[in-house]
């Protein structure tokens, strides 16, 4: 059997811009998609936990140190500067895989600088 799982996560960052006439996607600082093992064009989930909106788009890498987490396209109606979302990649693994699985997570400040990286353990181990 195949699970999906988390395989990273980027916790409340904060949008630091919203552009609407963009064709899609979310851009991410650079040194944040790294540390996450976030690849570009990665699909992703958005939860933004300013106003409960939830939304699915791919990542794509912004400057490197800039602290950039943009909304693009339609998903800038989703989403406002100041806004603080929760970032989310899923990967499918097989069975024989579970027992060692561990996402990455990323915890960030108020200007999206790295606080905290970790891999969450499953059941407590």
């Amino acid at each position: 059997m195949r699970r999906e799982m988390l395989h990273a996560k980027i916790h409340r960052a904060t949008v630091t811009d919203a552009n609407l006439d963009y064709e899609g996607s979310l851009t991410i600082d650079g040194d944040l998609m790294q540390a996450a093992d976030i690849r570009p064009f990665e699909r992703i989930d958005v939860y933004n936990v300013s106003n409960g909106a939830r939304f699915s788009t791919y990542a794509i890498g912004g400057e490197s140190g800039s602290g950039t987490v943009c909304v693009n396209g339609a998903a800038a109606r989703l989403a406002s500067r100041g806004d603080k979302i929760i970032i989310a990649a899923y990967a499918t693994y097989e069975e024989a895989e579970m027992d060692s699985h561990e996402p990455r997570v990323v915890l960030v400040d108020e200007a999206n600088r790295i606080r905290a990286t970790s891999p969450i353990r499953a059941f407590g181990r």
